[in-house]
């Protein structure tokens, strides 16, 4: 089986590549969803978050806001590196779970698990391949502020803490250029997934 990382940056078209190549057969672990999982009451990150962060960050339900809790960390890169510690093992655990699972049901399968800063955490190192999603920032910006209602400057902040696009694309083994049509997306994201299939054939083969 063949594990693939997709990442990108803000606005960049991650998830509609992924959902391309789960149309094509693939398994896609999307982390944002895991990452919302463990922070529910009773997830594995919940107490230890709560505990670190306060009270504060807890809506009438008892469940973590998440927009409250973005807030405590947008801009303070330790604050955001302590939540990422309390939260990256547990949805890595969750991921690690899924592909096991996936692997034993179809050993020439393609797992590819779609999450944003693979490449800052370091952790494009436990995947087989990596596939970068790319733009414009020009159109990240348009299409962060029409899908999330962001403010220009809050949308050109984010991107300035990411790391550039052009610096990503060193440890990518493909990258999927979404600045134009979708259809031709669709297409580079289609070519792409006939090498990784042929990769993942003779890696059961060899």
């Amino acid at each position: 089986m063949l594990k693939v990382g997709l990442t990108g940056g803000i606005a960049c078209g991650k998830s509609f590549v992924g959902e391309a190549l789960q149309s094509f057969g693939c398994l896609l672990i999307q982390a944002d969803e895991l990452g919302h999982a463990v922070l529910r009451r009773g997830g594995e990150a919940y107490a230890e978050v709560v505990r670190e962060f306060g009270g504060a960050i807890l809506a009438e339900d008892g469940e973590i806001d998440r927009r409250q809790l973005a807030a405590l960390v947008f801009g303070n890169p330790e604050r955001l590196e302590r939540l990422n510690a309390l939260v990256h093992p547990a949805v890595i655990r969750r991921e690690e779970e899924e592909v096991a699972g996936y692997a034993e049901s179809d050993p020439q399968g393609i797992a590819v698990v779609e999450a944003a800063i693979l490449i800052e955490t370091g952790s494009y190192k436990r995947f087989d391949r990596l596939i970068l999603v790319t733009c414009t920032e020009e159109q990240q910006v348009e299409r962060a502020m029409r899908r999330e209602g962001a403010s220009e400057s809050d949308v050109r902040a984010r991107i300035s803490r990411q790391m550039p696009l052009a610096e990503k694309r060193k440890y990518a083994d493909f990258v999927i250029d979404t600045s134009g049509e979708k259809q031709d997306t669709l297409r580079q994201t289609r070519e792409v997934y006939e090498v990784l299939k042929q990769y993942a054939v003779r890696r059961v083969e060899s």
